[in-house]
């Protein structure tokens, strides 16, 4: 029996080795794969099985609907109109404008309404007060959406709106929303809402697609006005329910031809969840018309896209950055890319600050993200860390440009998972974004790279533990 386990250990072992050498897309995740197998018998291999087959070559991207998701930007590509077609002022704006659109599909337009969302209280205040004045649509996205006041509240707004004539669509990650099934699904379900989840957890494609998360936030409601940003449906961002209290983030409200752009990233998850509805038709999709003065442009990506185009965004704009860079991440664990771009900046004079939280919501994500900083700090990147738990994932550059989205500065967002940000190219909206940036640095701890670099050992050897894993995240 023992000789016949042995066996078995080598012939997987030999198959995850064989797998990533031919498959593995970085050698330092492949490397961490590797001794992850033959560290960890058998559980190794399943954990790669599950968490690192590269799945672009393998069966979930070559199934007949993942062929289709691809060729869904191509095939149904921004119709023109005079909102998407102007020229920028400056060639910052211009060179990550082109960008974003080469590989989202996704034109900059003019003529926007952007307004800001500190809170979780000031978020959803404005998300139920524009639902309730829905007349035709009300679509909703969420990576969780989670059983409490918050969800009670969607549920009855959900009910008069659909009383009123109003069509409600609603799509949710599966693993994120893992408790939102059985009954609490049904009661969405008998009031009219079309509910379904994106990449189901089954057990004929569990290995499959367990890796691969939406973790967008997405509302649009009668194709006016949009949502978008960090906030989850879940009553942390209300009320202190943990020891981190009351989650902070930050989210947007979207008026104008930007909402277009957005609400095709939800017509077409809506599309491969449902299995049924193709939403674009004049209704859903009414002709752009200008509510403001902004420019804004929508960036998205996820396991089946060409490019990994939110990657790409963030260190377009850390390398466009020519006086400061500002940056805030629940979870900031660059990949060797980033970090490199991030180095370079800092080096050639621009002002780096980074805000993330002292204390997360996951301790091997914390450690990862600690132990890159005493790098950082020997550059002089200013790193803060707040007392209360920030959400948000946002980076500035230079006072013109900001991105508030979905995107986390880690692998996970990089390469696994669906995600969505707001990229905006406006002064005054950018000039509110820092300025809260700020005092919130004022009010958080600044690390000194002395004393950091004199932290306890235990700390150090945390750190390096968590770091061997963070390709794996």
């Amino acid at each position: 029996m023992t000789n016949t386990l042995i066996i078995i250990y080598f012939v997987l072992g030999f198959w995850g080795f064989f797998s990533i050498i031919m498959h593995g897309s970085r050698p330092t995740k492949s490397l961490a794969w590797v001794l992850t197998i033959f560290i960890i018998p058998f559980g190794g291999v399943l954990l790669y099985y599950l968490f690192g087959v590269n799945r672009r070559k393998f069966k979930f991207f070559r199934l007949k609907r993942s062929q289709k998701r691809k060729l869904y930007d191509v095939e149904n590509k921004e119709e023109d109109s005079p909102m998407f077609d102007f020229h920028f002022q400056n060639k910052q704006s211009e060179k990550l404008s082109k960008l974003i659109k080469n590989n989202s599909y996704l034109s900059a337009s003019k003529g926007n309404n952007i307004r800001v969302l500190n809170t979780g209280e000031e978020t959803f205040d404005a998300i139920f007060e524009t639902i309730s004045k829905a007349k035709h649509f009300i679509h909703v996205q969420y990576y969780i959406f989670e059983k409490g006041e918050l969800q009670d509240r969607f549920h009855e707004l959900f009910k008069k709106k659909v009383a009123e004539g109003v069509e409600v669509r609603m799509i949710y990650d599966s693993f994120g929303s893992v408790s939102f099934r059985g009954k609490l699904k049904k009661r969405f379900k008998e009031i009219g809402v079309k509910v379904y989840p994106m990449m189901p957890i089954r057990l004929g494609s569990l290995l499959f697609t367990l890796n691969y998360r939406n973790h967008r936030k997405i509302i649009i409601v009668d194709g006016k006005v949009g949502f978008t940003g960090g906030v989850n449906v879940s009553d942390k961002y209300i009320k202190s329910i943990s020891d981190l209290g009351i989650w902070r983030d930050l989210h947007v409200r979207l008026e104008g031809p930007v909402v277009n752009s957005l609400h095709r990233i939800f017509i077409k998850d809506y599309h491969f969840a449902s299995k049924k509805e193709l939403l674009l038709k004049p209704k859903y999709l009414p002709e752009p018309e200008a509510a403001g003065t902004s420019i804004a442009q929508i960036a998205a990506s996820g396991p089946d896209s060409n490019q990994p185009a939110i990657m790409q965004q963030y260190i377009a704009m850390i390398g466009l950055a020519e006086k400061c860079i500002f940056i805030a991440n629940p979870y900031f664990i660059p990949d060797t890319t980033v970090m490199q771009a991030l180095l370079i900046a800092a080096q050639s004079g621009v002002e780096v600050n980074v805000l993330v939280p002292r204390k997360g919501d996951s301790l091997l994500a914390t450690y990862s993200m600690f132990a890159n900083f005493e790098k950082f700090l020997s550059v002089g990147i200013n790193i803060y860390t707040r007392k209360d738990f920030s959400h948000s994932k946002v980076i500035v550059i230079d006072d013109n440009i900001a991105s508030v989205g979905s995107g986390n500065f880690d692998y996970r967002s990089f390469e696994h998972n669906f995600e969505t940000n707001a990229v905006i190219y406006d002064e005054e909206i950018t000039a509110h974004i820092i300025d809260e940036f700020e005092c919130e640095c004022k009010e958080s701890d600044k690390l000194s790279y002395k004393e950091f670099k004199s932290r306890p050992r235990i700390h150090k050897f945390m750190e390096g533990l968590a770091k061997f894993f963070s390709p794996l995240l």
